[in-house]
């Protein structure tokens, strides 16, 4: 018996011991190909950073290219939505060093705002509820059962009345529909358990998460020159300085003003709730509408559920009880019939201090017009943010009561049910105009149609059977009544035909706006559109209206509290003004001075709506305005123009310094000497400025300034285009006013990224943070795959399994070339064979098509010719060599490896960089210059698919043949018949090198076949030729219509017989030409005889 044992015999600790082992073998097998990557890629960093290869300075000899990337907020980790859209800005910088530029991509992080401070002010909170470190309720488990039963109801009641005063649930909750988030437990799964109080101070995190950013980027292989990297807010003294400066400038030019102003204002914060303050709705601004006063009149039915307005009207009878829809659209009060309320709403009687008058209204709407002016600076309410509420009502209780509406043509109308209001919009109140209102019509129609609706809310027959539709508006095609045009032709039946609903409101809204006329009132005869603002301003002045404002969606800021809009004193930037806004409108529209990549018509939108910004606060973290120390500069306002910061950064802060500790100052600045003068010599071609700085300082930092500036190309998701990257035309515009030539040369701006098709989720597993991505697929495959996700504005996709396999692929390549390119069985000698020629025609067509792609932001497209393509042309040419036994050609294939590195340089640069070396060249790769684009040769270009489709087809007719049969002939000709050639030419006269095809060319073609073609079999094949003819001109160009091809198909099949014959696994293959080898041609069949034409061989199987 052997004395060895198996592995049933050894120990059960043994046996854990060896499992452990071999998984952990398993792994490293698993990653080595991953491991060996980043094992390159840190090494690479590392020769970077020595060679300091992206630190880029003044060169007069070298043309300038500046491109940015607006700085990250730093509450945390960067995830891979900042990474796929900083690729943008990556991919580009590279490609352009490739083009001999010299490249300046700097990198700073944002820490001005609220969501800092109230992060850190959240986990103060909660140390101080539930000790250090906390026990939070939820950790019982029956407890967070209940709060988490409570959060989930809470959500239902919510979406069910739409009635956002109850509260609300935060953006957490919102996104994974439930939940208890703690502060405590986010910063836990990014710092140490031990060092969490320490954030209980804002500025810890300051100090904290920048210059992580910085490492987790330096992983990524950003290729950012970071001496010129810094933090904002006034910890850091230097760029406290700039933005001071900044703002005291845009006051000298009067673009700063003080006064009220409405904007979006958490009541809880007690400060305008800018847009990085919001944890929902950025982007949301201030709507106006129109409150109408509906007049509540003595109830006149003796119902009982009317007590109470009663009650209301005897108590207060020197003060007017309005109902107050809002309405966008106060010249149809005419049309007026009744006024809708929601039967289980809450409303209350609100006291309007200002007019001494009663407001009936939901909670939420009262809650906001406490915020709001009158006229003249009165608020409604004599003291801001709080209204007294006489009395409570239900939605029933305000139902039949009689109201005088003004305008109306009816002395009296009913207030009466409509179930689909929104509490969560408006004053919960809604006036009815059912000839211009699909809605109203439909909901009106519905009580006056049901005897059983009427009598379960107990309105009588006399409040809604009267009440005829009044016409109000003319609108051409759709009659005085549009509402009812419209409901009638697409058959809308009840309010539950919401999308039915939804289309006929938009189409009238928007034609009642642009053709309607009025029909009634003193200003009949005008078009709506010219008689809204008066009629609106009438009825204010009548006091029959007055306006209310609320967020045009909901904003919930980061202390979760829901936003209202509040009429405050505020420091603003007057954006809209017109000098300004047509300076900017005329930079944005000039194609030759702002590429806007495809964006254009967004910028001029943006440009026409945005107008009066709040630019201060009186919470969170940033530069104290200078002039008045009470406030703090917002986040969208400190971020316009810091750009031109970076190229003075490297002077005042230096590397490693993002806070700006003085003491490291490589020019030897100290921040108190930056004064306005010192900036307007530097930036504003000011005066020589008495200072300490020596001015062989301030010339360096002025000689940088102009040498950079301006940016070629700032790189931005696309939700910036409505504020950041307009604010910064127009901050461009006001500093540099006689300077245009200075202002943002160009704007890319990329859509979302989903992951794995899906938008990113904690929940669903998707969410992906860079550090952690870069870790499992390497820099270069998450790069790749960030380049694979799209360009433009659509939402991109980006892969794991595109990572994934792309760690494979390039560890095939750098072994395949490694072992290849020195190879002594490589051909060294001879004549260069049609197959050596098309690789090196491929290669050149890829390098054209690159350059196009990468200069105008098409990555995905790119990657596609400089990677997979060039892959696969390498493929077929690898292939034709095996299996034609005819060695590949040494200089092709280096011409090949040393192209392809060069090309995925932008996108791969750690890669590049191993094989540029392994290729034995000098230098960095990424300081290489772009390949030579040797031109394509369009007839090499035609050989090539010529040769690719015909193999397909082949493979294609062969799969078909009888088993056994091994023998082909490949049938070619050179002629087309007689009526292919005449469809041919007449194709080619229907072509116009600035059109193309006209639009109308099939339906010509039919008319010219009809006229002269005669056998009508042959017409149809005739389309069927034009239709695939067209397509051909589109992909290859007008040679396509050639009737004779610019080369030899015999010949290409003779230099690549045996490839084709292995590659479809015959025993013998030979050529027919049809035209000359008559003979052969003899007794072949007719079908392949005639579907044999120029460029479409056919393979005869024997």
């Amino acid at each position: 018996m052997s004395t060895s044992a198996t592995t049933s015999d050894l120990p059960t600790t043994e046996m854990a011991s060896l499992k452990v082992e071999q998984e952990q073998q398993q792994v490293k097998r698993g990653t080595a190909k991953r491991d060996a990557l980043r094992a390159n890629e840190i090494k690479v960093q590392k020769l970077w950073e020595d060679a300091k290869v992206f630190e880029a300075d003044p060169d007069p000899s070298r043309e300038s290219f500046m491109v940015t990337f607006p700085y990250p907020y730093s509450n945390g980790h960067l995830h891979i939505g900042h990474g796929f859209s900083l690729t943008k800005a990556m991919f580009r910088a590279q490609f352009e060093r490739h083009q001999g530029k010299n490249v300046l991509f700097p990198f700073a992080f944002h820490c001005t705002g609220m969501p800092i401070q109230a992060a850190a002010n959240k986990l103060k909170t909660e140390i101080e509820l539930y000790g250090c470190p906390p026990r939070f309720p939820e950790e019982d488990d029956s407890v967070r059962a209940q709060m988490e039963e409570e959060i989930a109801q809470a959500a239902v009641v919510s979406a069910s009345t739409k009635d956002k005063s109850k509260g609300n649930k935060t953006k957490l909750v919102q996104k994974t529909g439930t939940g208890i988030v703690r502060q405590w437990n986010i910063l836990a799964k990014m710092v140490p358990l031990d060092e969490i109080p320490l954030f209980t101070d804002a500025i810890h995190w300051l100090h904290y998460f920048p210059p992580i950013g910085v490492e987790h980027l330096k992983k990524f292989g950003a290729g950012v020159d970071w001496r010129r990297s810094f933090i904002t807010t006034f910890v850091n003294p230097y760029y406290d300085a700039f933005i001071q400066w900044q703002f005291q400038v845009l006051r000298e030019k009067n673009k700063i003003m003080f006064g009220k102003r409405n904007n979006v204002y958490s009541l809880v914060d007690q400060q305008v709730c800018a847009d990085h303050d919001r944890s929902v709705g950025e982007g949301v601004g201030p709507q106006e509408y129109v409150l109408i006063k509906l007049r509540v009149l003595q109830p006149d039915h003796g119902q009982a559920r009317h007590e109470k307005m009663a009650a209301l009207l005897s108590k207060y009878p020197d003060l007017p009880v309005y109902l107050v829809p809002a309405t966008l659209r106060p010249e149809t009060m005419y049309g007026q019939t009744n006024c809708f309320v929601l039967p289980e709403g809450e409303y209350g009687a609100f006291r309007i201090d200002s007019t001494n008058e009663i407001f009936i209204m939901s909670h939420r709407a009262a809650r906001g017009i406490s915020c709001q002016v009158w006229k003249d600076n009165v608020h409604y309410t004599k003291e801001f943010g709080k209204i007294d509420c006489l009395e409570s009502f239900t939605g029933h209780e305000l139902l039949g009561l009689p109201l005088k509406a003004p305008l109306a043509k009816y002395e009296k109308v009913y207030t009466l049910p409509l179930l689909t209001i929104s509490m969560g919009k408006g004053t919960g109140v809604v006036t009815s105009v059912p000839s211009d209102a699909p809605d109203d019509y439909v909901s009106l129609k519905a009580l006056q149609d049901k005897v059983d609706f009427r009598a379960k809310y107990d309105i009588t027959d006399d409040m809604v059977l009267p009440y005829e539709v009044v016409p109000i508006i003319s609108i051409e095609g759709y009659g005085e009544a549009s509402a009812v045009f419209m409901c009638e032709k697409l058959k809308i039946q009840s309010f539950n035909d919401k999308a039915k609903l939804t289309q006929a409101k938009d189409e009238t809204y928007l034609k009642g706006f642009t053709i309607g006329v009025m029909t009634v009132g003193p200003h009949s005869g005008k078009k709506v559109s010219e008689a809204k603002p008066i009629i609106r301003q009438e009825m204010i002045d009548a006091g029959d209206a007055c306006l209310y404002f609320e967020p045009e969606s909901i904003v919930v800021s980061r202390t979760n509290d829901e936003c209202v809009v509040a009429a405050t004193d505020q420091w603003y930037l007057a954006y809209g003004e017109e000098s300004w806004t047509d300076a900017v409108r005329a930079h944005v529209l000039n194609g030759e001075e702002f590429n806007a990549y495809g964006a254009r018509d967004r910028y001029e939108y943006v440009v026409g709506w945005l107008k009066e910004w709040a630019c201060t606060r009186q919470f969170g973290l940033g530069t104290f305005l200078p002039w008045d120390k009470q406030w703090v500069i917002e986040s969208l306002s400190d971020s316009t123009i810091y750009m031109s910061f970076y190229l003075i950064a490297n002077t005042l802060q230096g590397i490693d310094n993002l806070v700006g500790d003085s003491t490291k100052s490589p020019g030897k600045v100290q921040p108190e000497d930056l004064t306005k003068e010192v900036f307007d010599y530097i930036y504003r071609k000011g005066p020589l400025p008495e200072t300490r700085i020596a001015q062989e300082t301030l010339d360096k930092m002025r000689d940088e300034f102009r040498y950079w500036y301006p940016m070629n190309l700032r790189v931005s998701a696309k939700d910036l285009i409505g504020n950041h990257l307009t604010m910064a035309l127009y901050n461009h515009a006001a500093v540099w006013d006689n300077e245009p030539e200075l202002w943002p040369k160009g704007y890319y701006c990329n859509g979302h990224v989903l992951v794995d098709a899906e938008k990113m989720s904690k929940s669903k597993g998707n969410f992906l943070m860079l550090d952690e991505t870069v870790e499992k697929y390497t820099a270069d495959a998450t790069r790749l795959a960030c380049a694979d996700a799209g360009d433009n504005m659509d939402d991109a996709n980006f892969s794991r399994d595109i990572a994934d396999v792309t760690v494979l692929s390039l560890v095939t390549e750098e072994t395949w070339i490694s072992e290849t390119i020195n190879s002594a069985s490589l051909r060294t000698n001879g004549e260069l064979k049609l197959m050596d020629k098309i690789l090196l025609n491929e290669i050149n067509r890829a390098i054209a098509i690159t350059s196009e792609c990468f200069a105008n932001m098409h990555f995905k497209d790119g990657l596609k010719a400089c990677w997979y393509e060039l892959l696969n042309a390498r493929n077929d040419y690898r292939a034709w060599s095996k299996d034609s036994d005819i060695p590949m050609h040494k200089d092709v294939i280096r011409r090949w490896a040393e192209t392809l590195v060069i090309l995925i340089c932008p996108i791969c640069p750690h890669w590049s960089e191993m094989l540029w070396k392994i290729l034995g060249k000098e230098g960095f790769a990424v300081q290489a210059p772009w390949p030579v684009d040797e031109k394509e040769d369009p007839i090499l270009s035609r050989q090539a698919k010529f040769l690719r489709d015909s193999i397909k087809s082949f493979r294609s007719q062969a799969g078909k043949a009888k088993k056994g049969w091994s023998k082909a002939s490949i049938l070619v000709t050179d002629s087309y018949p007689a009526w292919k050639v005449k469809l041919l030419e007449w194709m080619a006269q229907q072509y116009s090198a600035e059109i193309g095809f006209p639009a109308s060319l099939m339906n010509d073609m039919k008319t010219w076949a009809s006229e002269n073609i005669d056998d009508k079999k042959m017409i149809k094949l005739c389309m069927q030729l034009a239709s695939f003819t067209k397509k051909e001109v589109e992909e290859v160009g007008t040679a396509a219509m050639d009737v004779q091809l610019p080369f030899d198909q015999k010949s290409v099949f003779s230099e690549c017989l045996k490839y084709v014959q292995v590659q479809l696994d015959l025993t013998e293959v030979d050529l027919i030409n049809l035209d000359v080898d008559t003979e052969a041609a003899a007794g072949l069949p007719e079908g392949k005889i005639e579907n044999t034409t120029p460029g479409k061989p056919q393979l005869y199987l024997r």
